[in-house]
């Protein structure tokens, strides 16, 4: 049995709580399902999957979380929405 020094162990210890945190992060992700035009939510929201305002997207408001064509959104928990998309909730990112 060899014998692992503190830094390797510290070593070995992070990158397998960033795997884990990581992985579980993406399998959520791939478990979301996107938000229905006729969710009360997005209904109240007035959520569109291909924004029709100039410059307000998703993908360049401050409550979204992604990098593909899909992502998270803080006002739509557990849900994905439509990079493309808008909804009356659109905040600028600074």
């Amino acid at each position: 049995m060899s014998q692992l020094d503190r830094r390797s162990f510290l070593k070995l210890s992070s990158a397998t709580l960033i795997g884990i945190t990581i992985g579980g992060a993406s399998l959520q992700a791939l478990a979301a399902e996107a938000v229905k035009a006729d969710d009360p939510l997005a209904v109240a929201m007035k959520y569109v999957a291909k924004s029709a305002t100039a410059g307000q997207e998703c993908g360049n408001c401050m409550h979204y979380a992604g990098a593909a064509d899909t992502g998270g959104c803080a006002i739509f928990q557990g849900k994905l929405v439509a990079k493309a998309g808008w909804c009356a909730g659109w905040t600028k990112k600074p």
